[in-house]
């Protein structure tokens, strides 16, 4: 069948990364206005916060806040652009013979990619609200249910596929080891993450014990589900990857973990915010600091394991500036945009907020430079995909037996 999906390489759940990354850059530019502006009147700045800056704040914030926003706006349009586009091509893709193949074998578990993704548009969607409507952030305490509600949903999703999957492998015992060279299962503990971020956030900003309670525990949930199953995939991973060697297209997952440490890593702040505001608990600031520089350690760990792999591979020359294709190059994205929102974390609830670096100072912009870096050259990488991906080009068979039906394509 022709592949009618509007994507150069053969189609495969993969492709909702490229929505996910673009869901994250627009979030890598909220996160500027979150820690840089003051909004002491809510959680997160809000249309309120903008309008201070507009009329009569100071002018040398404009201009950056401007370029903040132009960068939320468009990565938010890329994003929900993509995600139409993959749902699309996904009810087509579920009628060829590729699907059945990714439904028997380990791939399956690459349909995690879309509640992964779907939490994201909800977490896109919040920022976009409290930015751009007036008021909002009012009526707030009665949006949080409905987040309550909307991350349940994706969340039934995610549980329904991955006990699909996992439960058909634990009957049938048909795993393929020779496949698993990589961390590409760990999309589904990404997924599980996610969600768990995404409950975190009415758990650290409501201060309605019900709302707080519920979102903590789901949470939670979420998180130790994504614990559990996520030590196990890593050593299994390794333990492949040792005895095989890395698989060439499966390679970006050596950065997998990245992500999944930022959001946990965020939905701890989250929660230990409601513990704060709600039951006068939770950790000190010393102790989040502890934390933090835990959490940053294992990600710089595996992205400096990653990078030399992927060198050692050709990955960049080949999949980024070369002529190879595959969805899996997108895994890219999210590691650079969790790496430089994490980054963001350390400096301004670790550094700032225990009084190690003064915000604003020379030190502190020193800090982030790195972070505005990684940023741009995420952005850049991310330019690179589209154009291969999306651009004018021969689109390739929606049967092909290409990376959509090999485990080694995941994320």
């Amino acid at each position: 069948m022709v592949n009618t999906s509007r994507f150069n390489g053969p189609y495969n759940p993969l492709y909702f990364l490229a929505s996910l990354g673009n869901g994250g850059l627009a979030v890598s530019f909220f996160i500027y206005l979150m820690f840089m502006l003051p909004h002491p009147e809510s959680a997160i700045p809000t249309f309120a916060t903008l309008s201070r800056v507009y009329s009569g704040g100071d002018p040398l914030l404009a201009v950056p806040v401007a370029v903040a926003l132009a960068g939320i706006l468009y990565f938010a349009y890329q994003h929900y652009r993509l995600l139409i586009r993959n749902l699309r091509a996904y009810r087509t893709y579920q009628k060829t013979e590729a699907y059945g193949k990714l439904m028997a074998g380990n791939a399956e578990v690459t349909r995690m990619a879309i509640p992964l993704t779907l939490s994201m548009s909800i977490n896109v969607a919040f920022i976009l609200g409290a930015l751009f409507v007036p008021g909002l952030w009012s009526v707030v305490e009665y949006l949080f249910p409905a987040a309550l509600v909307a991350f349940g949903a994706v969340a039934i999703l995610a549980l329904h596929m991955f006990a699909s999957y996992f439960s058909r492998i634990l009957v049938n015992g048909r795993f393929d080891w020779s496949t698993n060279n990589s961390l590409s299962q760990l999309v589904a503990v990404f997924a599980m993450s996610m969600i768990g971020v995404g409950f975190a956030a009415p758990a650290a900003m409501s201060h309605v014990q019900a709302t707080v309670v519920i979102g903590m525990v789901l949470s939670i949930f979420f998180l130790t589900a994504a614990a559990v199953f996520g030590t196990v995939m890593v050593v299994l991973g390794i333990k492949d990857m040792l005895e095989h060697g890395v698989s060439e297209e499966g390679s970006p997952s050596l950065w997998i973990i990245i992500p999944i440490i930022t959001v946990s890593g965020i939905a701890m702040v989250r929660l230990s915010h409601g513990l704060h505001h709600v039951f006068a608990g939770g950790p000190a600031a010393s102790d989040m600091l502890v934390n933090l520089v835990v959490l940053l350690s294992v990600q710089l760990l595996f992205g400096l394991i990653g990078l030399v792999v992927l060198r050692k591979l050709h990955y960049f020359a080949d999949y980024v500036h070369g002529g190879k294709i595959s969805a899996s190059s997108y895994a890219l994205i999210c590691p650079g945009v969790a790496l430089m929102v994490f980054g963001m974390f350390f400096i301004h609830p670790g550094l700032v907020g225990n009084g190690i670096v003064e915000k604003f100072s020379l030190v502190y912009f020193v800090l982030m430079a790195p972070l505005v870096y990684i940023q741009l050259i995420t952005i850049r990488t991310m330019l690179l995909l589209n154009r291969k991906h999306l651009g004018p080009g021969r689109a390739g068979e929606m049967g092909a037996s290409a990376p959509s039906a090999r485990l080694d394509a995941a994320e």
